[in-house]
């Protein structure tokens, strides 16, 4: 199964690290929240993903580029120009980097690699900020029994996100960024089939509005409930918040050794 991750956005919320990069290269624990959210889903058997680039995306094909060598111990013996690696430390994965525009929107993003998702049974989805110790197979096991076009994990807010009204798992309304009431809202990792991509307009459409309300509307979107840990980077203060719980050994989201 293969597992889009949508890292395009401008962050324009965390500038002050996002000036310079993309969002999600912005670093916990000296390696990428990019990195995170990858090993997050390879703990759980994925290692095909699609990374849809977009803002500063060179930066991310750069470090793709260069990944052996940032996860391996290298001598360079300069004289005779040669390169010796040591030990390698890289994961199986194959990654697929697509350009999507610096101002195509969710939707968009998901449109513009469509052509790599057509053939799936189903794949996964997310955004390149989140992170949280969802049980990624669990998700997909409960997509593949319900037989409904889409699966959203939903979660428990720090607060400011799209609600989601829920009856027996199936999911009967979806609300843009309410005001903030405790009830579950969009933790941002779908399992969906690729009939969602005729839900897809242009490079304007916005996967939170008019494709996730349509779904919800028929009762193709359904919820799989995630009650532990989640946590998005929006803001320096959630930045900073995971880079403590990742320096005190307390990061709920590393369930890989």
């Amino acid at each position: 199964m293969k597992a889009v991750i949508l890292a395009g956005g401008l962050g324009t919320r965390l500038s002050e690290e996002t000036t310079t990069r993309p969002k999600p290269m912005v670093e916990v624990g000296g390696k990428p929240i990019l990195w995170h959210i990858m090993k997050i889903y390879s703990y759980h058997g994925i290692n095909d993903f699609i990374i849809c680039c977009g803002y500063k995306g060179y930066q991310i094909k750069e470090y793709f580029a260069n990944y052996f060598l940032h996860m391996s111990d290298v001598t360079f013996d300069m004289r005779n120009n040669e390169m010796q690696v040591h030990q390698q430390r890289v994961e199986p994965w194959r990654v697929t980097l697509v350009d999507t525009g610096d101002h195509t929107m969710t939707g968009g993003r998901l449109l513009r690699v469509a052509a790599h998702l057509r053939d799936e049974e189903a794949f996964c989805m997310t955004y390149g900020d989140g992170v949280g110790d969802i049980d990624i197979a669990a998700s997909i096991a409960f997509h593949r029994r319900h037989g409904k076009v889409a699966t959203m994990t939903a979660t428990y807010p720090p607060g400011r996100f799209g609600a989601v009204a829920i009856q027996a798992s199936r999911v009967t309304q979806f609300k843009e960024k309410p005001k903030g009431d405790g009830g579950l809202i969009n933790g941002g990792f779908f399992v969906l089939s690729p009939r969602v991509l005729d839900l897809l307009d242009n490079d304007q459409t916005v996967w939170e509005q008019a494709p996730l309300t349509q779904l919800a509307e028929q009762g193709d979107l359904m919820a799989f409930e995630h009650e532990g840990f989640w946590q998005p980077m929006d803001t320096l203060r959630d930045k900073q918040k995971l880079e403590e719980l990742w320096e005190h050994g307390q990061a709920p989201w590393k369930i890989w050794e």
